[in-house]
């Protein structure tokens, strides 16, 4: 019986050296494995368990990495030494298919964009207008949706949930994580995309990891699902009955990931 395992990436696989959440003296620090540099330099860590766990998991079952990130940011990592057959990237805008981008998935979710939401201009001129210098970029991400880098601790109060009001009546919805705020079309759904690859691969059943509200559809979608102790769901309180919740934070919660995703792919045989 095949078995998808769809997991977000950054902060619930992998993380930052500013996400790394660990405690204690440094003779007890885990030794870590760098899975993705920029512009030359280390950013994305895993704990060397949860590498070789990951492993042992993606020879057992269908993994398929599934992010919010661009299929130009997402090659970056390199989480296992043959990449996977999937991936979900543009939080399911785009599903790529042994390394490159399937066309008419891509066509397929830009129709159902055109035909339920406002345009990408009109959510990109709406943060021009209200944003002031506590937004220190603004990004598109293939053409599908919009992003900022903000100032966490110079956002004016009520901003973020003003936004969102504003999008929702649009057809589009917004996430803080960390320090970027997106605006993406309501029908943009990692789930959707995971649905997708458990249809071309046959899969049995659907294990899911995410940590923040725009992986909410897919832990809801997937038969168990599990998210860290951090991140923005967590901090909204969100739950599922059949989502669990780490002991741990920060990388160490990572490697619980993979072991708890590993575990329960093996029981599932």
């Amino acid at each position: 019986m095949t078995v998808l395992v769809c997991s977000d990436l950054d902060r619930t696989l992998i993380y930052s050296q500013a996400a790394f959440a660990l405690d204690g003296p440094d003779e007890a620090m885990p030794r870590l494995v760098c899975v993705e540099f920029y512009q030359g330099a280390p950013l994305s860590y895993m704990t060397e368990t949860a590498a070789r766990t990951l492993d042992t998991l993606a020879a057992s079952a269908v993994f398929v990495p599934t992010t919010t990130r661009t299929p130009e940011q997402y090659r970056r990592v390199h989480l296992l030494e043959k990449p996977p057959a999937y991936a979900i990237c543009a939080n399911g805008g785009h599903l790529l298919v042994d390394g490159e981008d399937d066309p008419s998935w891509s066509a397929s979710v830009r129709a159902r964009i055109a035909d339920g939401c406002a345009p990408l201009a009109e959510i990109q001129d709406r943060l021009v207008r209200t944003g002031g210098e506590f937004i220190l970029k603004r990004r598109t991400a293939s053409d599908l949706f919009a992003y900022t880098v903000v100032d966490r601790a110079a956002l004016p109060p009520g901003w973020v949930d003003d936004l969102a009001g504003w999008c929702a009546e649009r057809g589009w919805r917004t996430s803080l994580q960390g320090r970027k705020v997106y605006c993406l079309p309501a029908c943009l759904t990692k789930a959707d995309a995971a649905a997708e690859v458990a249809r071309r691969t046959g899969a049995s059943a659907m294990l899911a990891a995410g940590d923040s509200l725009l992986d909410a559809e897919l832990l809801e979608a997937a038969r168990l699902a599990i998210r860290p102790a951090h991140g923005e769901l967590h901090d909204a309180g969100w739950t599922s009955p059949a989502t669990a919740v780490t002991a741990s934070r920060g990388i160490a919660a990572g490697q619980e990931i993979t072991n708890w995703l590993l575990h329960r792919v093996e029981n599932h045989r």
